[in-house]
C-alpha cells in the first residue's frame, strides 16, 4: 500500500516463494506462523489475528547443518513442479508455462519466471503471478491489465497453486518488522490493483478498489488505513469524507504501526471537523507508543499536534513542539516557515 510514512512498497513474494535479487526462498510451518529459508538466512513470521499483519523477525543460525537444510528446499520445490515427459503430454499449454514460471520463480530468474507468466495470464494464478511480478517491475499498465483479469477469475485463484503443492502469498513490506501479507484470491488482487492504480495517480480507482475490499473483511486495519488516506488526500476539507474518517477508526487500539497511522488520519479528520480537544487526545495516545514506529510516522503526529494546539490558541505548546521538529529535522514540512526562520542565503545568492 502506498503510506507515506515508510519506504516505498516493494512486491515481492513471500511466505512460501520469494521473488528477489537474492534468489527463491522457501517456507515451512502452520498457517500464521512460519520460517522462512532463503539466501538472506532464516526469518519466523507470525501472524496477528484479524488484521492481515505479520511480524518477521530473523532468526540466528550457524552455516552447517541448518544452511544445508534450508537449501534443500527450493530444490524440494523444483521438483514438485517437474512434470515429467509423459505428463507434458497431457498437460495443456498454459498450464505448462505457469509451471515453467513456477520453476524459474523459485530459482530466481525473473525475467524467465516473466516470459513464462506472459504465456499464462490466460489462468487466474498466471494473471495473479504476473500482475504482482509486473507490479516489482514497476511495469505498471501490464499489472493492471493482469489483475484486473485475475479479478474477473477470483473463484478460481489458487486452483493451480493448490494443485502443485504451492503457495505464493506476496509480502507487502510496511516496516522492517511487520508486513501485509496477501494470497491468491480477491482480497490479494484487490490490494495489488490499489497498489498500481495509487502509482498512477488513478486515486478514484484505488478508492473503489479499498470500498470493494472494505466490504469483503470491514475490520482490515490495512484497508481501513488506505481508505483514509487516500479518502483524505483526495477530499481535502470534505467535511463527509472527515466523518467517514472518524467512523473508519471508530474503537483502533494503538497496537502496530499501521494502527497508529489510522489514529493519525482520525485526528486530521476530527481537526477538519472543528473538534480540537478530540484531535488532540487521539494524537496523545498515539504518540504514548513509539517502539517500532516509523520516524516519518513520528513527526507527522508531532506536526499534526503542533496544528492542533495552534488552533486551540496553545500557542507556546505549538511553538514547542515546532521546535523539537525543527531540531530534529529543519526542512521537515513549512516548521521553519512556522517558526519564523528565515532560509539561509548562501554566498551565490539562492537559498539553501
Amino acid at each position: 500500500m502506498g503510506f507515506r510514512f515508510w519506504r516505498r512498497i516493494k512486491i515481492a513474494p513471500g511466505v512460501t516463494l520469494n521473488l528477489s535479487k537474492s534468489g527463491g526462498s522457501l517456507s515451512v510451518g502452520p498457517r500464521g506462523a512460519k520460517v522462512t529459508v532463503g539466501a538472506r538466512g532464516r526469518r519466523a513470521t507470525v501472524g496477528i489475528p484479524g488484521t492481515g499483519l505479520f511480524y518477521s523477525s530473523r532468526l540466528d543460525a550457524g552455516r552447517g547443518r541448518e544452511s544445508a537444510r534450508g537449501s534443500a528446499r527450493p530444490a524440494t520445490a523444483a521438483r514438485r513442479l517437474d512434470l515429467g515427459f509423459f505428463r507434458r503430454l497431457v498437460v495443456p499449454a498454459e498450464e505448462r508455462e505457469l509451471v515453467e514460471g513456477l520453476r524459474e520463480l523459485v530459482a530466481g530468474n525473473e525475467e524467465a519466471t516473466r516470459d513464462h507468466l506472459r504465456r499464462a495470464v490466460h489462468l487466474a494464478d498466471g494473471a495473479y503471478l504476473a500482475g504482482f511480478l509486473a507490479l516489482k517491475r514497476e511495469e505498471l499498465r501490464e499489472a493492471g491489465i493482469d489483475l484486473v483479469a485475475a479479478a474477473g477469475k477470483s473463484g478460481e485463484l489458487g486452483r493451480y497453486l493448490a494443485k502443485y503443492g504451492i503457495s505464493a502469498t506476496m509480502s507487502l513490506p510496511i516496516t522492517d518488522e511487520v508486513s501485509a501479507h496477501v494470497g491468491p484470491d480477491l482480497r490479494g488482487v484487490l490490494l495489488g490493483l490499489v497498489e498500481v492504480y495509487q502509482r498512477q495517480q488513478r486515486w478514484q480507482d484505488a478508492i473503489d478498489c479499498l470500498e470493494k475490499l472494505r466490504r469483503l473483511e470491514p475490520d482490515d486495519v490495512v484497508v481501513k488505513s488506505s481508505l483514509a488516506e487516500l479518502l483524505l488526500d483526495a477530499h481535502p476539507g470534505d467535511k463527509n469524507v472527515c466523518q467517514k474518517i472518524v467512523r473508519l477508526a471508530e474503537g483502533i487500539e494503538n497496537e502496530t504501526p499501521i494502527h497508529t497511522a489510522l489514529l493519525l488520519y482520525r485526528a486530521r479528520a476530527l481537526r477538519g471537523l472543528g473538534l480540537g480537544d478530540a484531535a488532540r487526545e487521539t494524537l496523545t495516545a498515539a504518540l504514548r507508543r513509539r517502539k517500532g514506529r516509523p520516524d516519518d510516522l513520528l513527526k507527522a503526529l508531532r506536526y499534526e499536534r503542533a496544528l492542533v494546539y495552534e488552533e486551540l490558541g496553545k500557542r507556546t505548546r505549538a511553538r514547542a513542539e515546532l521546535e523539537k521538529l525543527y531540531a530534529e529535522d529543519p526542512d521537515y514540512e513549512d516548521v521553519a516557515a512556522r517558526l519564523g526562520i528565515a532560509a539561509v542565503q548562501p554566498k551565490g545568492g539562492e537559498k539553501t
